[in-house]
């Protein structure tokens, strides 16, 4: 099952720069090493050989999974509005302490940033409301209550 990922223009960019990368240089380098490690002998204990493997692995995972977020993203616009949205920037406030965030997609969340997933408890709870507006959510600690101050 393919979920709809969201993503900024740039992020999407990236993602597919990555692709290119992993699909082209990245591929004949670990095939190469592959390559080379063969040619040392005995494969059962050839640690160069499993560690080339691995890498292989790994960067054949990568490809799958930029395939499929880029297959199913969606590029969200990053434009005002009255409501908040994937690609919402806003101001919040609890406490008397305001808070900058930005509504992204999972691939792009990153809380250090202020980048919020709109799949977290906090991205489900402000999806929908308007400026003015106060909302909640529930955190292992319990509910947290934000008001909404600015939709940028």
């Amino acid at each position: 099952m393919n979920e709809t990922e969201f993503l900024t223009k740039e992020k999407f960019a990236e993602f597919q720069k990555e692709l290119e990368y992993l699909k082209g240089d990245k591929r004949k380098e670990v095939a190469e090493n592959l390559e080379y490690s063969k040619a040392l002998g005995d494969l059962s204990e050839n640690a160069e050989y499993h560690e080339a493997r691995d890498m292989q692995g790994v960067v054949e995972d990568r490809i799958a999974k930029l395939e499929t977020i880029l297959k199913s993203a969606v590029i969200i616009n990053t434009h005002a509005t009255d409501v908040v949205n994937v690609g919402s920037s806003l101001v919040v406030e609890k406490g008397g302490t305001k808070f900058n965030f930005t509504i992204v997609g999972t691939e792009e969340s990153n809380a250090m940033t202020g980048k919020i997933s709109v799949k977290s408890p906090f991205g489900q709870g402000v999806i929908g409301k308007r400026k003015g507006e106060t909302f909640s959510f529930e955190t292992p600690n319990g509910a947290m209550t934000y008001k909404i101050l600015e939709i940028k």
